[in-house]
């Protein structure tokens, strides 16, 4: 696609009428409404004013670049506007304004459209260019403006030096939309770099996705970073190196500074969390095995939050449901109406993002759904929601398949004219991707976990009551297999059924005990053996103390889908000891929920003895977890 493709004749106003800032956004944005390229002027306007609220678009130099990216553009569009007499504009330089160029973005909008913004983005930086706009003085004249200076910047002789005896330093840059200013950026870190005789790598964070991603191999080797930007990128990646933060209009209107500052390398050193450190050389090179954990990985570490949050906020709903009874609106405001909807969005949340890390923002939509249906059992057999949905192994499974169905989709529609790109992000992979998806989940993925829970169930009645020991040893053990999946509930349904039917509360005991230890033996083995875990799963183990003595099983769940041999198998046999034990001692558990809360219940001697059954579980589970786990970075 070519710049004047979406800088048209009919959006240049080569002498504006208005003066002040507000007046010429006004004027531009009512050229746009006439032109039918907006819907709506004042969301246009809102959305346009909250970037300048940002930080001003007035570059310097005499350009500003006002933009929004918003679900009103119907189609993406740029506007040259000049003033004559030039207006005060905020610009960063303080000097008065005379071209503008308003870019409007629809929330669709494919890579093509943004690599040609971007392009011209950077051509406002080249040496001579804005001169010859500011003596422009029809469209025709503009455009010969650009068609020079891309046929100049064409013939330059550009010779990449990679030699070692050349500092090698890199850069990030990213602005709020990811339009023009992370493209500016780059440009201008680029051509200072070349001048100075310095290689540079920048690494672009648009609103087509991050470009020139950073390999570990560029990060170890490099001087120091410039980090040029005004929204969140990743950083712990730089955990250990020389960086330099600052908003990316400093990149802009003062590569020579920043880069010097590199050389000379009075910087401070970053510290990450040590978390979500890539050590592959890059994506293409990663192996199957790699690529699998970086997007489980993601998926839970946006869970996270959701899990300690509603965890939490549960454990202490049950300190009010003792105090002041299961009717309480303290008890049912924190347990079901705060914590107990952060927990529903646990499943959506992993799955989602496992496809997002996949397949990028289309593959998280059909990743969600894919997770809440696999938390409600939606399938083929009843074709309404189960007792038991496919738990978290079935929202790991769901969210690898929205990733590769909008992979495949990406694929199938590669070929496609360029005219109907639009139509990838705003129809085909939202609509396929979600049925594609949803189709698999309702007809394979859901009815397997199912099938698992009804086996599993016919198990358990056939089991009785003949050996109440080994009955203990597999209700325990089933409740850490899934952490909340189909086979965890069908410990969980027989043992309440028993309770509710007989008052036998001896099954729920093994079952209660075998739900706790889970996140106990993590919490002890992140305690225990620090050096193996990082700082953000040490804290995440402390939170599990908690989760566990609540009986919140799901407070395991991060670590079991970011290490699911270890962890499942530790937490099995743990749980599995501390059920029999109950059943060894006869322990009678009085109620269906609450962990150490419900234990008060048994009386001392008895809650006693259910208490040291859960610590032999957890020391058991977490000290085999802490033991067969590697360190930190093997």
């Amino acid at each position: 696609m070519e710049i004047k493709d979406l800088l048209k004749k009919d959006l240049m106003i080569m002498n504006l009428k208005s003066s002040t800032k507000e007046e010429v956004i006004d004027e531009m944005i009512e050229k746009f409404y006439q032109e039918n390229i907006i819907t709506d002027k004042a969301t246009f306007k809102s959305e346009i004013m909250n970037r300048e609220s940002q930080s001003s678009t007035g570059l310097g130099e005499g350009v500003a670049m006002p933009h929004a990216k918003t679900s009103v553009v119907k189609t993406p569009a740029v506007l040259f506007a000049k003033s004559e007499k030039g207006l005060d504009y905020d610009s960063l330089d303080g000097e008065p304004t005379s071209l503008l160029f308003m870019i409007a973005v629809p929330e669709g909008a494919n890579e093509t459209h943004i690599e040609t913004l971007a392009k011209l983005s950077k051509l406002l930086l080249h040496e001579g260019f804005i001169e010859k706009l500011k003596e422009a003085k029809t469209p025709e004249d503009v455009y010969n403006a650009i068609e020079l200076e891309k046929k100049e910047e064409y013939n330059k002789e550009k010779i990449e030096d990679n030699s070692k005896d050349k500092p090698f330093i890199l850069a990030v840059t990213a602005c709020p939309t990811g339009v023009a200013h992370t493209y500016m950026a780059q440009e201008a870190l680029e051509e200072k770099a070349k001048n100075m005789g310095v290689n540079i790598k920048v690494e672009t964070n648009g609103s087509d996705g991050v470009k020139n991603k950073l390999t570990r191999e560029d990060i170890d080797k490099a001087l120091g970073v410039i980090v040029s930007v005004d929204k969140k990128v990743e950083m712990d990646r730089f955990s250990g190196k020389k960086i330099i933060e600052t908003p990316v209009s400093e990149a802009i209107k003062n590569p020579e500074k920043l880069i010097n500052r590199v050389l000379e390398g009075n910087l401070s050193i970053y510290k990450g969390n040590g978390s979500n450190i890539e050590k592959e050389d890059n994506i293409e090179k990663q192996s199957i095995g790699s690529k699998i954990y970086k997007d489980v990985m993601n998926g839970v570490s946006h869970m996270l939050p959701f899990v300690v949050g509603g965890g939490i906020l549960i454990a202490f709903s049950f300190l009010f449901e003792r105090l002041y009874g299961s009717d309480s609106e303290i008890f049912i405001f924190l347990k079901e109406a705060v914590g107990g909807t952060a927990f529903s969005f646990l499943l959506p949340i992993l799955a989602g993002y496992i496809a997002y890390s996949i397949a990028d923002r289309p593959a998280l939509m059909p990743g969600m759904v894919a997770g809440y249906m696999a938390g409600n059992g939606f399938n083929i057999i009843g074709g309404v929601k189960d007792q038991a949905g496919a738990g978290f192994l079935g929202a790991l499974v769901g969210g690898f398949i929205a990733g590769y169905v909008i992979l495949l989709l990406k694929k199938l529609t590669k070929k496609m004219p360029e005219s109907l790109n639009g139509l990838k992000p705003m129809l085909i992979y939202p609509v396929f991707g979600l049925l594609l998806t949803g189709l698999i989940m309702y007809v394979a993925v859901n009815p397997v976990f199912i099938s698992v829970n009804n086996t599993v169930n016919s198990f358990l009645e056939g089991l009785g009551t003949t050996n109440k020991i080994l009955l203990g040893i597999v209700l325990g053990g089933m409740m850490a297999v899934d952490m909340g999946g189909p086979v965890n509930k069908a410990s969980y349904v027989f043992s309440t059924g028993v309770l509710a039917t007989t008052q036998d509360g001896t099954f729920m005991a093994a079952t209660m005990a075998g739900g706790m230890v889970p996140p106990i033996a993590i919490a002890l083995a992140t305690t225990i053996f620090r050096n193996k875990f990082t700082d953000k799963q040490r804290q995440s183990g402390i939170t599990n103390y908690l989760l566990g003595i609540s009986f919140i099983t799901e407070g395991a769940i991060p670590f079991a889908a970011a290490d699911p041999i270890r962890v499942l198998g530790s937490s099995i046999l743990g749980a599995a000891v501390a059920g029999g034990l109950t059943q060894v001692l006869k322990l009678s558990m009085p109620a269906p929920h609450g962990g150490i809360f419900a234990a008060t219940a048994m009386g001392l001697k008895e809650g006693g003895l259910f208490i040291l059954c859960v610590l032999i579980g957890s020391l058991v589970a977490g000290l085999l977890y802490g033991i067969t786990k590697k360190k930190v970075g093997q």
